[in-house]
């Protein structure tokens, strides 16, 4: 399959599984919660065996790798996978709150080929192939050109900002939070923000599909040391995140490197 007709295929699913998630939410939803305390709903289980059945059923070959599946290592022996979270910033979603997504990747040879993140109550689907650019509703977009941090729109927590752990204090951003990590990357993918970094780990399905439409849309997307991200790997993690506008990406990288 091209990469071209896996990209209609996971947007066409990733449309739907969030149509349905806005449903559940509008009858009510079953909320449980997660070890860490990370809220799971009854939507995020639907949309999880839709988007399942949906993919699966037409790729059979492919493996899947899902936040609400059991992990099977036999996706390691498979050529191409998908990589999906189905509601990527789920407290945002019981919250009623516009910032989560539904984000699938089709990864091959480590890296993701066909990639889209949909925010459903935004009406936004971002999209993106292997040198096909990015997009989001139909229209090009890029990263921006911004080269100085003090200044900079920076998706995030504040507070983790004015921690005083930092060898280099940040100056004045503009500072705004978005639960979805995928979104938040969307955005600097689209020059809405010039920036989001996350210190922790980040799991590929947070990260997978939003990783290939920053790049597609020339933003600057590794690891805290400058390291692309490779995926289906057994432990499928990411040590941490650095998204960024590609003058900007080296300035942050120099704060953010020397840190353990």
């Amino acid at each position: 399959m091209t990469h071209s007709a896996d990209l209609d295929l996971i947007v066409d699913a990733a449309r739907e599984a969030g149509a349905m998630a806005l449903r559940l939410r509008s009858a009510g939803l079953e909320v449980d919660y997660k070890p860490g305390n990370s809220p799971l709903t009854n939507a995020d289980l639907a949309a999880d065996a839709l988007l399942a059945e949906r993919l699966r059923t037409a790729r059979p070959d492919y493996g899947w790798l899902s936040e609400e599946t059991a992990d099977n290592t036999d996706r390691l022996a498979r050529t191409r996978l998908f990589v999906v979270d189905p509601i990527d910033g789920t407290r945002a979603f019981v919250k009623g709150r516009p910032w989560w997504s539904v984000c699938i990747a089709v990864v091959e040879a480590g890296r993701p080929v066909a990639a889209v993140v949909f925010a459903p109550d935004l009406d936004e689907t971002y999209t993106a192939r292997t040198e096909g650019g990015a997009r989001l509703n139909g229209k090009v977009i890029e990263a921006s050109q911004t080269d100085r941090v003090e200044g900079c729109g920076m998706v995030g927590d504040e507070v983790m900002f004015k921690h005083p752990a930092w060898p280099t204090p940040w100056p004045s951003m503009r500072i705004e939070p978005r639960n979805s990590t995928a979104y938040r990357m969307c955005l600097v993918a689209s020059g809405a923000f010039d920036a989001t970094i996350a210190m922790g780990p980040k799991s590929d399905w947070d990260i997978a599909a939003a990783d290939l439409i920053a790049i597609e849309a020339k933003a600057h997307c590794s690891d805290r040391t400058g390291r692309p991200f490779a995926y289906n790997q057994p432990n499928p993690q990411q040590a941490s995140l650095v998204c960024a506008a590609p003058r900007l990406a080296p300035l942050i990288l120099q704060r953010v490197s020397p840190l353990g």
